[in-house]
């Protein structure tokens, strides 16, 4: 009997974690300090190709046609700053048909060994217009690197120098994501860096939380990009860039 109780007990308390591993974890509140960056009228402080970034309607639009094809991924780069520890907010929508992200703490590749003079590599707030796991918005990217997809939409993990990838937790489900994403649609992204964590939010919940543990390829500064994928024909937008630094933030 004291062994069935004892079984029992360790059941209910396993059932309580995971329950609690699947709770919503909220944004805070935005910060009145956070600085808008784009001043929807045009591309001031802001670099890309002309051929495919513009303002249209008040929003960033990036947009590439079987006409108008890019040479590879391309970027639009913010020129007013750097992205070390900071707060990030913005507003993004696009087509089904490809995929674009958000670069942060990366690295401005010179011409002579890009394929045009608007590449960068490092981390990536992936962005896709899709509800189904893992091809959803939200993971971190490595963008011109050798990771790949370091940490998935709905993971806590960490990247250590001798082990690589760790899981240690679940963010959100299948079903959760696909209640909370708003396919065809705005969708509000969310990055909040401090050292080696970055968190990933999307319509204000956490869907991401990462720990690069590797001292050779943890990055913790660099340029703020938009991109615009190479392949099939495709356009997306972002609005509402809003930006605050946390570097003499003790919280």
């Amino acid at each position: 009997m004291l062994i069935r109780s004892l079984c029992l007990l360790v059941v209910f308390q396993f059932a309580f974690v995971a329950s609690y591993a699947q709770e919503p974890i909220q944004l805070p509140p935005a910060s009145p300090e956070l600085v808008s960056i784009f001043n929807g009228e045009d591309l001031t402080a802001w670099d890309g190709d002309p051929r495919f970034w513009s303002v249209r309607d008040g929003v960033i639009r990036g947009e590439t046609t079987e006409e108008n094809r890019s040479p590879g991924n391309t970027f639009l780069v913010w020129e007013g700053g750097k992205t070390t520890d900071f707060e990030l907010r913005l507003s993004f929508r696009l087509t089904a048909s490809n995929n674009s992200g958000i670069q942060y703490r990366s690295q401005r590749l010179p011409a002579d060994i890009a394929k045009h003079a608007w590449v960068v590599k490092g981390y990536q707030f992936e962005i896709r217009n899709e509800v189904d796991f893992p091809n959803v918005s939200g993971f971190v990217y490595d963008e011109g690197g050798k990771r790949g997809r370091m940490c998935l939409t709905g993971e806590i993990a960490r990247w250590d120098s001798d082990a690589g990838k760790q899981v240690t937790g679940q963010l959100i489900d299948q079903e959760s994501f696909k209640a909370l994403f708003q396919l065809d649609d705005w969708n509000d992204a969310v990055i909040i860096a401090r050292g080696n964590r970055m968190q990933h939010f999307l319509n204000n919940r956490l869907v991401v939380d990462f720990t690069d543990n590797d001292p050779n390829l943890a990055l913790h500064d660099g340029v703020l990009a938009l991109q615009l994928h190479g392949g099939a024909p495709m356009w997306v937008e972002f609005r509402d860039i809003r930006i605050k630094s946390l570097n003499d933030d003790s919280k």
